[in-house]
C-alpha cells in the first residue's frame, strides 16, 4: 500500500510552508484513492504532482514506485524506490520495494541485500523474511540451472525453472534467468518472451532472449536484429555474440543451398543443406525445413529412400509441417508405396481441406487400388507410357519366351509355371493393345464390370491372331537348349 507519511519540504519563497504541504498531501490522497480503485495510470499522475510539489518527500517516491510496479514498469519503479531510500535511509517500504524491483528484473543478489536491510530496520518483518527466502531460493536455482546448462543436462535446468514459476512473486524474475536456458533447448515459452521486454526493453538479457526465441521460430533476420541490439547494450554479452554468429552462419548456408538448387547444382545443394544441419541441432523449426529441402534435392538425385528418411526427420521435429508430408507422400508414390502415400495425403487433407490436396489423395487411393490388381505393364515389361509399337514388341518377345511348346521337355512344375506366364502375357496384350480397354484399365476401372472374364481367357487365340500364318505352329530344337519357331 502507498505510504501516508507527512511531507518534509524545502519551500518555494512564493508559497507558504503550510499551503504547499496541504496541496501535496491532497495530490497524494487522490493518488491513494485511484490506487485502491486499481486505476494505476491516474494514481501515477497524482503521485507525480505530489512529487513536483514536494521533491524531497521519500514516501511520495515510494508510492509512485508501488504504482509503477503494478504497471510492470519495473525499471522506473526501481529508480523511484532507490530515490526514496536516498532521501530517507530508514524508509523500510522503500528498501522493500527496491528489493522487489530487483527481483522482478532478475537481480536476486541485489534483492537479497535490500531485504536484509529491511530486516536490520525491522527484524520481525514477515514480508521481508519471505522475500529474502525467495531471493535466496532464486540464487540457488540459478546456480543449479547454470550447472545443468554447462553439462547440457536439460532435466537439471528444467527442475529449477518449474520450481520458480510456481512462486508468484518471483516468477517474473526467473523468467529472465531461465528463458535463455529454455530457449537454448528449443522449448519456447511464449508468455515470458513478451513479458520480459514489456518490463525492460533496454535490458540486454531480455533482448537476447527475445532474439533467441525468434531464432528458434525460424525468424532469423529479426533474431539477428535483437542480438545486435543486445550487443549494443552489453558489448561483452558472450551468449548474444555466439547466437548472432550461429544465426548468420545458418542463414548464409541455407541461402547457399537454395541458390545451388535453383541453379540445378543438386549435389552441391545436398552438401550445403547437410552442412547447415550441423550448425545448431537445437534449432527445431529451421532444421525441419533444411531436412525437407534436402529431401527435395534427394528426390531430384533419385535418392528416394534417403528423401523419405529426411522427410520423416522433418516431421519428427515439426509434426505440423505440411510440406514435409507432401514431399514424403510424393516419394512414396514414386517408389510405389501407395498405402504409405495414402496415409500421408489423408493427414494433409485432414489438416488443410483444399481441392489440390483432395485430388492428390484421390489419385493416391486410385493408385493403391490399381496396385492390388495384376500389373499388365509389368507383365510385358514396359513402361506405363509405352507406345503401341513398344507394347507389340514386348508381347512378341514374352509370348515366344513363355510359349508352352518351348517348354515341352521341362518338368511338370516348370511347364505349369510357364503356361501361367504365357496366359498372363496374352491377357496383358489383349488389354493394352485395345485403346478402349487400356483407357479403362489406366483409369482404375474393373474390366470385369464390362463383361471381360479373364478366367475364361484363351491366350492361344491372341497368339495365333498376332503371329498369323496358315496351319499350326511349333518350336523345334536347333541345338542343345535352343529353339526356333515355325508355322506349319
Amino acid at each position: 500500500w502507498p505510504c501516508k507519511a507527512s511531507c518534509l519540504v524545502v519551500l518555494p519563497p512564493s508559497e507558504s510552508r503550510c499551503g504547499v504541504a496541504v496541496k501535496a498531501e491532497g495530490f497524494k490522497e487522490q493518488g491513494n484513492a485511484f490506487y485502491i480503485k486499481k486505476d494505476y495510470e491516474e494514481a501515477f499522475n497524482y503521485y507525480t504532482k505530489a512529487i513536483d510539489m514536494c521533491p524531497k518527500n521519500a514516501s511520495y517516491y515510494g508510492n509512485r514506485a508501488a504504482t509503477l510496479m503494478m504497471l510492470y514498469r519495473y525499471r522506473e519503479a526501481l529508480e523511484d524506490a532507490q530515490q526514496s531510500v536516498r532521501l530517507d535511509n530508514s524508509f523500510m517500504k522503500g528498501h522493500l520495494r527496491e528489493g522487489k524491483c530487483h527481483l522482478s528484473l532478475g537481480n536476486a543478489m541485489a534483492a537479497r541485500r535490500c531485504f536484509q536491510k529491511v530486516l536490520e530496520l525491522e527484524p520481525d518483518n514477515g514480508q521481508a523474511q519471505q522475500e529474502l527466502k525467495n531471493a535466496e531460493a532464486i540464487l540457488e536455482y540459478e546456480r543449479m540451472a547454470e550447472i545443468g546448462f554447462e553439462k547440457r543436462d536439460f532435466r537439471m535446468v528444467s527442475f529449477p525453472f518449474l520450481r520458480c514459476v510456481m512462486r508468484p512473486l518471483t516468477a517474473a524474475s526467473f523468467r529472465q534467468i531461465s528463458a535463455p536456458l529454455s530457449a537454448d533447448r528449443g522449448f519456447l515459452l511464449s508468455s515470458p518472451r513478451s513479458d520480459i521486454l514489456r518490463m525492460d526493453s533496454t535490458n540486454a538479457d531480455a533482448l537476447y532472449v527475445r532474439g533467441l526465441c525468434l531464432y528458434y521460430e525460424d525468424c532469423i533476420d529479426k533474431a539477428v536484429q535483437f542480438f545486435v541490439q543486445a550487443l549494443r547494450m552489453a558489448p561483452d554479452h558472450d551468449k548474444a555474440r555466439l547466437a548472432c554468429r550461429n544465426a548468420k552462419a545458418l542463414k548464409a548456408k541455407k541461402e547457399e543451398g537454395n541458390k545451388a538448387f535453383k541453379e540445378g547444382s543438386y549435389e552441391a545443394a545436398y552438401e550445403l543443406y547437410s552442412e547447415a544441419l550441423t550448425i545448431d541441432p537445437n534449432n527445431i523449426k529451421t532444421n525441419a525445413k533444411l531436412y525437407c529441402n534436402r529431401a527435395t534435392v534427394g528426390s531430384k538425385l533419385k535418392k528416394l529412400d534417403q528423401a523419405i528418411e529426411d522427410c520423416s526427420k522433418a516431421i519428427k521435429l515439426d509434426e505440423t509441417y505440411i510440406k514435409a508430408y507432401l514431399r514424403r507422400a510424393q516419394c512414396y508414390m514414386d517408389t510405389e508405396q501407395y498405402e504409405e502415400a495414402v496415409r500421408d495425403y489423408e493427414k494433409v487433407y485432414q489438416t488443410e481441406k483444399t481441392k489440390e490436396h483432395k485430388h492428390l489423395l484421390k489419385n493416391a487411393q486410385l493408385e493403391l487400388k490399381k496396385s492390388k490388381r495384376k500389373d499388365y505393364y509389368k507383365v510385358l515389361g514396359v513402361d506405363k507410357n509405352a507406345t503401341e509399337e513398344e507394347i507389340k514388341k514386348a508381347y512378341r518377345k514374352r509370348a515366344l519366351l513363355h510359349h508352352p511348346d518351348r517348354h515341352s521337355s521341362a518338368t511338370p512344375e516348370v511347364q505349369k509355371e510357364e503356361e501361367k506366364k504365357f496366359k498372363e502375357v496374352g491377357e496383358a496384350f489383349s488389354v493394352l493393345s485395345d485403346p478402349k480397354k487400356k483407357s479403362r484399365y489406366d483409369s482404375g476401372q474393373d474390366l470385369e464390370d464390362d463383361g471381360m472374364n479373364m478366367g475364361d481367357f484363351d491366350a492361344n487365340n491372341i497368339f495365333k491372331a498376332f503371329f498369323g500364318g496358315p496351319g499350326g505352329f511349333s518350336f523345334e530344337a536347333s541345338g542343345p537348349g535352343n529353339f526356333f519357331f515355325q508355322f506349319g
